[in-house]
């Protein structure tokens, strides 16, 4: 009777506390749930919804500031998925926190170490050169989205707006702002995220301009993971039989650690057209047409953009006897770790062009330039004796012949090249190449390329495109050199060499995306078992292909993201040999306004053994000790759209507990539990 009374009272408290934490997310969605009808009954109140029509939309494309088409993401499908894994990749390895450091695991998708390594970990959550978007709109433009989710303890809240507005057809201002605080799903592991920006552009017959800042602070505790993977897989032995267990309540291997990222970027890029008016005179055929048309014809122009980036990381651990157990090393203090690393860069690039299509023998466009970029480090000074009894035996197997320069400043120099065509339905391409011939850099080599051709097919258009890309260049500085409280290091690594190429074909009308490439990496770096750099001798080759295949029948949908990968050396570059995103949904109207998606989709990768995370470092190390994998995690969900506002309710990782219970992102980081989301977006047209 004790142990049934036991277990009738634990029942009541699991339930009492789903209650209270139920009860808290819905007090604090409040505030949302009545934005949400108040804009819901406003657009319904409307004989015709005013339409967001932006002329066009773009990416702006280093070095020389080209464009790359653009949207604004108003879209219903898939809205609920911004606030899950799948929303980065279907392998998306990370700590388990929305917004916390992560690593993509399909390796045809990740970009390259950054010369700031620590941001590469928070690359998604950050605005940064490549994913900064410019829009020109006939009306301005304003995007809010608001998601919530979880109870007192683990609550997770995302604000995000963007505003675009025009002067007139030429010139726009931008603004945007994303703040994210999660408490987490476990202990010690809470993130609070905010980055703004602010943006114009002026394009004009002669002149043009882009320019944007951007600014981010992160902040993530850091908890090393859960102490044992058995209050996941297996809690009843730990627990003397209770396989209840508050995923708060669980050990952590750090208490008192935490990681900061913070930076700031400006870029302005800038252009002047040469060239001449084409003069078109009256038509005779229009009765009383007396105006000439004018049109100006640009045959060259030059170019400037400025580019600067800072960027700091602060790592932190108040708990001295967590360090003795979690870290092999301590060098500098055995108490308080502060580590502090900062950088920051200035570029210039000059360039001159001769534009497409400015004569009628003029296909492509054609333009040179040179590159000259300062960098400079800031690190913790090195304080460790080079010999004698108070030298650390941790760094007997790598010793230093002098001390480490806390600061180091390197200038670059490159001269590059262009080759664009981006008119035309035959045949599009741009090649884009640069080779450093001072500094550090000399010798460097970069060559991107991409080919791509139309036609028809019935009544669609069927696109195939062509890439390759070629880079031999010097390992990142902090690859070479760095200095911290429990990790020091000193390197003289040769040139990493990649060679990717590959190809890409999308058929609309049969919802088909097909994408396939093979890579060679020569002298590849990356981070060991130890959790210390290390360049590997040789080749690692990796051969991907992806499949995006949509199947519909009525209201009936079924999509799919399929991707096959394999490596040749899975100890250096690993990754799972497949993963998969399957999104099964219906989709209808009700009383002909309110648009319904209501659906369930799954991730799911192999069993393979993934990257560790180092949270001193915010670096990802492998591992050969624990597999992760083989496990779907899936949201059963429905999205909604009435006039401008979107809206969603969401039951994440709905299948904890009946398809197993390894469900594991990386050793010793459990994915979240189950959780109910909510989400709203409304697009202001003003």
């Amino acid at each position: 009777m004790a142990c049934a009374g036991t277990k009738k009272r634990q029942i009541h408290r699991n339930h009492d506390q789903f209650l209270r934490n139920f009860a808290d997310m819905l007090r604090r969605a409040i505030p949302l749930i009545i934005f949400c009808i108040a804009a819901c009954l406003g657009a319904a109140g409307q004989k015709k919804a005013t339409v967001i029509a932006p002329s066009y939309a773009w990416s702006m494309l280093p070095p020389l500031g080209l464009h790359e088409s653009a949207t604004i993401d108003t879209l219903l499908f898939d809205y609920s998925m911004e606030s899950v894994p799948s929303a980065v990749s279907p392998a998306w390895v990370s700590t388990g926190n929305l917004g916390s450091p992560g690593i993509n695991m399909i390796l045809a998708d990740r970009p390259a170490m950054s010369d700031f390594y620590f941001r590469d970990a928070i690359r998604h959550w950050i605005p940064m050169q490549g994913n900064h978007k410019f829009y020109n709109t006939r009306i301005p433009m304003t995007l809010v989205s608001y998601n919530t989710s979880g109870g007192r303890e683990t609550a997770q809240d995302r604000l995000q707006a963007d505003f675009s507005g025009n002067v007139n057809s030429r010139l726009q201002f931008g603004a945007s702002v994303d703040y994210l605080y999660s408490k987490g799903s476990y202990a010690n592991q809470a993130d609070k995220n905010l980055a703004w920006g602010l943006s114009s552009s002026y394009m004009g017959d002669r002149y043009e301009l882009q320019t944007f800042i951007n600014h981010y602070n992160l902040v993530a505790k850091e908890n090393g993971g859960i102490t044992d993977d058995l209050y996941i897989t297996n809690p009843e032995v730990l627990q003397g039989g209770s396989a209840k267990i508050d995923a708060k309540s669980i050990p952590t291997f750090l208490t008192g650690a935490h990681s900061r990222v913070t930076g700031s970027e400006f870029m302005a890029n800038s252009r002047y057209k040469v060239g001449y008016w084409h003069v078109t005179p009256p038509n005779d055929s229009i009765p009383g047409d007396t105006i000439e048309h004018r049109t100006y014809i640009p045959v060259s122009s030059f170019i400037w953009t400025l580019d600067y980036n800072k960027a700091r990381h602060v790592f932190d651990n108040t708990v001295p006897a967590a360090a003795e157990d979690f870290w092999r090393n301590t060098y500098l203090s055995d108490g308080y770790t502060h580590d502090n690393t900062s950088y920051w860069s200035l570029s210039n690039t000059l360039g001159v062009s001769l534009l497409e299509g400015f004569h009628k023998y003029a296909k492509a466009g054609l333009a040179a330039y040179v590159t000259h970029e300062i960098r400079r480090y800031n690190q913790t000074v090195d304080s460790i004796p080079l010999t004698g009894i108070d030298r650390p035996e941790g760094l007997t197997p790598y010793p230093f012949d002098s001390k480490l320069r806390p600061k180091v400043t390197e200038n670059l120099l490159y001269v590059g090249g262009q080759l664009t065509k981006q008119s035309g339905r035959l045949l599009r391409y741009d090649v884009t190449g640069r080779l450093g011939i001072a500094g550090t850099a000399a010798g460097d080599v970069r060559v991107n390329a991409n080919l791509s051709t139309l036609f028809r097919l019935k009544d669609d258009t069927v696109r195939i495109n062509g890439y390759f890309n070629f880079s031999n260049e010097e390992a990142p500085l902090l690859m070479r050199q760095y200095v911290s409280n429990h990790f020091i290091w000193k390197n003289d690594f040769g040139k990493t060499r990649r060679v990717k190429a590959g190809g890409w074909l999308r058929i609309p009308l049969t919802g088909t995306y097909i994408n396939a490439g093979v890579e060679n990496i020569q002298n590849l770096i990356y981070f060991g078992p130890d959790c210390l750099p290390v360049q590997h001798k040789g080749s690692v080759q990796v051969v991907s292909v992806n499949l995006r295949q949509n199947f519909s029948y009525r209201a009936l949908n079924w999509q799919n993201n399929i991707t096959y990968q394999v490596t040749s050396d899975q100890a250096v570059l690993p990754a799972p040999k497949l993963a998969i995103n399957s999104n099964l949904f219906v989709y209808f109207k009700v009383a002909r306004v309110l648009e319904v998606q209501l659906g369930l989709d799954c991730d799911y990768y192999t069993r393979y053994y993934s990257p560790s995370y180092q949270p001193a470092t915010m670096a990802f190390y492998n591992q050969r000790e624990i597999e992760v994998g083989n496990y779907p995690f899936m949201n059963l969900y429905a999205n909604m759209k009435l006039s401008r506002t979107r809206f969603y309710v969401m039951m994440s990782h709905i299948n904890q507990g009946l398809t197993g219970k390894n469900y594991f992102a990386m050793p010793h980081y459990p994915m979240n539990p189950r959780r109910f989301q909510l989400g709203l977006s409304v697009d202001f047209a003003n």
